[in-house]
């Protein structure tokens, strides 16, 4: 070739480099938009979803401009953001090295199965059924979901979550410390101690006084064993009944001596750690303190002036 064609296609060539390039780093996203790149796709995928959505207009394009322009690090996972003016490098970009957006959906400790299920079912951009879980059989905790995701997905990962979670602590337990034979018997009392107290510092002396009382055989007399069978967990919004206490449900440990035939709620990591690992005591009793938290006693005598106490702390706030 001749020097001025060697030139001319030089020219050609790089003008054509030019064009490749001023498109690639052009405005593209129209609007702000969501995008999700679903686990285990590919950019080939990823590229064929974004034409699919009218995000850009050719996938062949976008992956020729992608292998000369972007870069070779791998795509993420998850849902993102594409604000509005986006070129095809800035998404690219996004989903190579970008944060994807965080949809979570939180168990606080404590909820009982029945409201993990509700609070699924509420959730608008999950998709699909869901069962109501096993009590006792979630880990409370916050969880990433993407949009569509099935609610039962979401679920089997809560539970998974508690599996592990009582494997490991069961492993580390105190051997001894608390008469508990079994993980889901530890589960049990922890959801009791979850119920009982709310105050972290607590829960190892409200489990060591759970443990004294099983280790004697002396009932549990646990205030939401008796109200779990009404409310399925959730808040009596009232005073126990006589009649409820005098009740045989197999959950009573007011009638019913042992732990109830099941946990009453989904414990926490803490309230677990508490059954297992119990601080070392002779309590045997404990009643409200009037703060939020509770004054313990080692003696009947010890719990009725502690009672007293309380009763009169309601008289004096109308409570009574």
């Amino acid at each position: 070739m001749k020097r001025p064609g060697r030139l001319a296609a030089i020219v050609l060539a790089v003008l054509v480099l030019a064009f490749m390039a001023s498109w690639w780093v052009s405005g593209v996203v129209e609007k702000d938009a969501d995008f999700t790149v679903p686990r285990g796709a590919t950019l080939n995928t990823v590229a064929q979803k974004l034409e699919q959505e009218k995000v850009i207009g050719s996938a062949a394009d976008f992956l020729m401009r992608a292998k000369i322009f972007g870069s070779s690090d791998p795509i993420k996972a998850g849902e993102f953001l594409l604000p509005k003016g986006t070129s095809r490098a800035g998404i690219l970009d996004i989903i190579q090295h970008g944060k994807p957006i965080r949809r979570l959906v939180t168990v606080p400790e404590g909820m009982p199965s029945i409201m993990v299920y509700e609070r699924l079912k509420a959730e608008p951009l999950l998709a699909g059924p869901v069962a109501i879980p096993a009590e006792g059989s979630v880990l409370p905790e916050s969880y990433d979901f993407e949009r569509g995701e099935p609610r039962a997905a979401v679920l089997a990962r809560m539970q998974a979550a508690m599996t592990k979670t009582v494997k490991a602590q069961w492993a580390r337990r105190k051997v001894g410390a608390c008469p508990v034979s079994t993980p889901q018997e530890a589960v049990t009392l922890a959801a009791i101690v979850e119920k009982e107290t709310a105050k972290a510092k607590e829960r190892p002396i409200v489990a060591s006084v759970y443990c004294n009382r099983l280790r004697i055989g002396m009932k549990l007399d646990a205030d939401p064993t008796v109200i779990y069978p009404i409310t399925k967990g959730k808040p009596l919004g009232r005073r126990i009944l006589k009649s409820e206490l005098n009740a045989i449900t197999g959950y009573n440990t007011y009638r019913e001596r042992g732990l109830p035939a099941g946990p009453i709620t989904n414990p926490g990591k803490a309230s677990l750690a508490a059954v297992l690992n119990p601080a070392q005591t002779d309590y045997l009793y404990f009643v409200a303190d009037g703060t939020g938290g509770h004054v313990f006693a080692r003696t009947l005598a010890e719990q009725d002036a502690n009672r007293a106490k309380w009763f009169a702390i309601r008289r004096a706030r109308g409570e009574m």
